[in-house]
């Protein structure tokens, strides 16, 4: 037995999330995006000979706080403060996700002060993130997770045994 991309990732979660019309998965979505527009290129733009290194390290721990913040399974596997994980278990609600985009935005709006860079791509990236929690907030829609994950109760997740024979 073969293991593929399927045996983990759930397709029919990740088409009902698109059809949900829950703006909270979108901002999740988006906020994975972000993750990784946050780490490329906060690490292109380190190499700049000006005040955006500054700026393009900060991206970067916006990129790793954000991992925490959309990956909440991260807080229970990596040894963090209690301090840290109060904080992260904060930004459970759509308001909340709001502010903390729009802050983290605002930041990165800022860049542009000194020279427009491609952390710009970034601050739009949270920017949208923002306009979708808010969005989902304004209408009182539920916080949900995403479906990208297959559940292990899943009959098609990979098996243990599954396991064993492919190593």
């Amino acid at each position: 037995m073969a293991l593929s991309w399927k045996s983990f990732v759930n397709v029919p979660g990740i088409l009902a999330d698109l059809r949900s019309f829950n703006f909270s998965v979108y901002g999740r979505w988006f906020g994975y995006i972000n993750i990784l527009l946050c780490l490329a290129l906060g690490i292109a733009n380190i190499f700049h000979f000006s005040i955006v290194i500054a700026f393009a390290i900060v991206a970067i721990v916006q990129g790793l706080l954000l991992i925490f913040v959309e990956v909440p399974i991260l807080l229970k596997i990596c040894p963090l403060s209690d301090n840290f994980i109060g904080l992260v278990k904060k930004c459970d609600t759509n308001g909340r996700r709001t502010l903390l985009y729009t802050a983290l935005a605002i930041v990165q709006y800022a860049s542009l002060s000194v020279q427009v860079t491609s952390l710009l791509a970034v601050a739009i990236g949270l920017t949208i993130s923002a306009i979708f929690y808010g969005t989902g907030y304004l209408k009182k829609q539920e916080f949900l997770e995403g479906n990208v994950i297959r559940n292990p109760t899943d009959p098609a997740f990979m098996r243990e045994a599954a396991v064993r024979e492919v190593l």
